[in-house]
């Protein structure tokens, strides 16, 4: 099922991330997080049925997902992995502001998996 190979990839990601962290590639490492987190809300937006090829449909689904559950910190912390990934192309973050959006995007994460469902 395509939706479970999103979310398995987006657990993935997420510790490459941190992999990238360590050997000091903040940049790489902003990349998977932000990967990370698009993953996991295209498990979610398959699963619905939802349009989710493209950033304008991650981020709509990402809109929706917060509008269905209330939860006012689910944007917040996927607006910080967007940031991630626009440090991708920027390269201007500190690697300790990398680590704790990395933290941000692990707690996004926490929130977005209940939604995912069971098979």
């Amino acid at each position: 099922m395509v939706s479970r190979k999103y979310q398995v990839a987006s657990r993935q990601l997420l510790r490459q991330a941190r992999e990238e962290l360590e050997r000091g590639d903040a940049r790489q490492a902003s990349e998977k997080g932000w990967g990370a987190t698009a993953q996991m809300v295209k498990a979610i937006a398959e699963r619905r049925g939802w349009e989710h090829r493209g950033h304008r449909y991650i981020h709509r689904a990402a809109r929706r997902l917060r509008s269905e559950t209330g939860d006012k910190e689910m944007m917040q912390l996927f607006q910080v992995a967007n940031s991630l990934h626009i440090n991708f192309y920027e390269d201007d973050m500190e690697a300790q502001v990398v680590d704790e959006a990395l933290d941000d995007v692990d707690r996004l994460l926490e929130k977005l998996e209940p939604l995912f469902g069971d098979d």
